[in-house]
């Protein structure tokens, strides 16, 4: 398969910053939720440390560094980030029109938990697109980005590693998908790359091609 006109068996997308535009939204929640017990970060910092990784790698994080969140801190944060996503959460432009083009299978693999994936996609109307083809870092042991989640999702859909194209929006995403085989292409155009260099973060992630519009997503390709 050529890395740069891949002619795909399958087609994954990442959620958060791909399908739906949220990325500073729970990145905002999560910075809210932080300080209220005493950890001061940044949006910026957010999006730096934790773009496109898992509440426990938050948890994770947090510990090394000596602050132990207390066990309620995962449902605390969740409860934020719904009711965010209930009020303010839209889909990436045009990425229906993606979805429905499409002529091979796809599906969704997210970091993001089951809830929190069902919640984006039935707000944004892009439910309907997916059905139960959804994979969460919740199906396996290591999230991203070790290659587990984007292993799962192919070994589900019946699909060779090598024929299969990522749509990423994280570094950690990016390296995921190399780390499994796979072509992947980075995709820039959420709120949250607004004064941010995505091209070059993402190239240097290793991503085999980098776009802003979801109307682009074959031009070039």
């Amino acid at each position: 398969m050529d890395q740069i006109r891949p002619e795909p068996d399958l087609v994954v997308f990442d959620c958060d910053g791909v399908l739906v535009d949220s990325e500073l939204l729970s990145c905002q929640c999560l910075s809210d939720e932080l300080s209220a017990f005493g950890i001061s970060l940044t949006l910026a910092q957010a999006l730096e440390l934790f773009l496109g990784r898992s509440t426990s790698a938050v948890t994770q994080h947090y510990r090394e560094l000596g602050h132990v969140l207390p066990v309620d801190f995962p449902l605390r944060l969740k409860s934020r980030v719904l009711a965010a996503f209930e009020q303010a959460l839209h889909p990436v432009p045009d990425v229906e029109i993606v979805l429905s083009g499409l002529r091979v299978p796809y599906c969704v693999a997210s970091s993001s938990d089951l809830d929190r994936v069902a919640l984006s996609l039935k707000v944004t109307g892009l439910a309907p697109s997916f059905g139960q083809r959804i994979y969460t870092a919740q199906m396996v042991r290591h999230g991203k980005p070790a290659p587990d989640l984007f292993l799962h999702a192919a070994a589900k859909m019946d699909v060779q590693p090598a024929r299969t194209l990522v749509i990423e929006d994280s570094v950690s995403g990016v390296q995921a998908a190399k780390a499994a085989g796979m072509i992947v292409w980075g995709f820039v155009g959420g709120s949250h790359y607004r004064g941010r260099d995505g091209q070059a973060i993402l190239s240097g992630a290793g991503a085999d091609r980098v776009f802003a519009r979801m109307s682009d997503f074959w031009k070039d390709a």
